[in-house]
């Protein structure tokens, strides 16, 4: 059998000003490892990959990256250096490595002319996006079904490529609910909060309906979503509340939602996962240098599936979405 094909494998720039912007509350000595971790693209991550018989990572910048850059011109700027830096970065590695862009949404159509040139001139896979973007004010949180981001998703549609929405905690100003609780903050269970309600506001929105070719990838086996899709859909068919969508939102996770397994190393939950949107909508993943790729290779290399699935999930599934 073929390598894996691993999703939300991270990176940073080093000296780049985002790079200590990362979520993870980290002692000083355990950040410093972290950005070392993030920085390396071909010495210890690439023998980590042998190990794991990952035979190839699509890189992607790191939380909250370009989304946390209030300021328009300068997201765009900072957005293009580090597209250059990572086609660069994996120029003499294409065989090891994919990149997934990086956007300035805080400009609409700075972002949908970005990722043009990423995918035309750089190679680029698709796109990964930290959640929402923060235009103008700290306290601003923009979203991706608003009216002003449908032309960009019509050029996400042409070009033919994912957009991977990855998790950010909310505003602080929205924390009211994990206040004397911060260990719900970031991965343990806000990330997929928030994350999942992003991915049901493009559902609601009818965006798919407009754009039905459009590919969103969710990663940790989809930020909670499969596991309350019933429900969910359930109660907007009693109280639909004037929601845009033309079907239920079952209908846009299996059709236009990729799930990966990053960070979410549960057999229990990949079997319900398997059974809402079918093998062929997950990917394999990691989520390195957060989590561990020997753990998340380890797990799926022995989980109970059949050949044809684990074939799926591990490489065919990547290659056909990201045409490898």
């Amino acid at each position: 059998m073929p390598g894996k094909i691993a999703f939300e494998e991270h990176f940073g720039v080093p000296g780049s000003e985002l790079l200590d912007r990362t979520e993870e509350v980290l002692t000083l000595a355990a950040r410093r490892a972290m950005h070392t971790r993030l920085t390396d693209l071909t010495g210890d991550r690439l023998r980590l990959m042998d190990a794991a018989d990952i035979e190839h990572s699509v890189l992607s910048l790191m939380a909250p990256g370009i989304q946390a850059l209030t300021e328009p011109a300068h997201a765009a700027t900072a957005a293009r250096w580090h597209n250059d830096y990572i086609a660069d970065a994996i120029a003499d590695h294409r065989d090891r490595f994919s990149a997934f862009a990086v956007l300035p949404l805080q400009d609409p159509d700075a972002a949908a002319a970005e990722l043009q040139r990423a995918v035309i001139e750089l190679g680029c896979v698709g796109a990964l996006v930290n959640g929402y973007s923060q235009i103008s004010t700290a306290e601003s949180a923009h979203y991706y079904d608003q009216p002003e981001y449908w032309p960009f998703w019509s050029v996400v549609e042409q070009l033919g490529v994912p957009v991977y929405l990855h998790p950010r905690n909310p505003l602080p100003s929205r924390q009211q609910i994990y206040r004397d609780h911060p260990w719900l903050l970031s991965a343990a269970w806000a990330f997929s909060v928030e994350t999942g309600t992003h991915a049901l506001r493009l559902m609601g929105s009818g965006l798919f309906d407009t754009y039905p070719g459009l590919n969103v990838i969710l990663g940790h086996l989809g930020e909670l979503v499969p596991f309350n899709i019933w429900r969910t859909d359930h109660r907007i068919g009693i109280a639909p509340r004037g929601v845009p969508a033309r079907h239920p939102f079952r209908t846009y996770l299996r059709n236009n939602f990729y799930l990966t397994t990053s960070g979410n190393f549960d057999h229990t939950a990949l079997a319900h996962v398997l059974d809402v949107v079918g093998a062929e909508r997950i990917l394999f993943a990691t989520d390195y240098p957060f989590e561990s790729m020997s753990e998340a290779a380890e797990w799926f290399d022995t989980l109970p599936l059949d050949q044809t699935t684990r074939t799926a999930i591990a490489t065919t599934n990547a290659r056909a979405l990201l045409r490898l």
